[in-house]
């Protein structure tokens, strides 16, 4: 979260508790799963954002991946360019 501006992070933290909170493996207009990939099963979009993410329906664990950042095709996280 540290690449992103201030206003941007507690975006990212307030939708993250909202969508992810009850039901994270539910597919909707902003949560779509991947396909397989190295990075994580999941993907929930925050206007440019993208926050990557695994869930565990069992033991009701959440693991926030990464947080990039999309410019057109492009996928940055961490400043660095990502290819899923």
């Amino acid at each position: 979260l540290r690449y992103l501006r201030k206003f941007e992070q507690k975006r990212v933290v307030d939708t993250v508790d909202n969508q992810l909170q009850w039901e994270p493996l539910t597919k909707t207009r902003h949560r779509k799963p991947l396909r397989p990939n190295e990075l994580s099963g999941w993907e929930l979009q925050i206007g440019e954002i993208r926050v990557f993410y695994d869930a565990d329906t069992d033991s009701r664990v959440v693991k926030i991946k990464a947080v990039g950042q999309k410019e057109h095709n492009r996928l940055l996280i961490r400043g660095k360019e990502f290819r899923l």
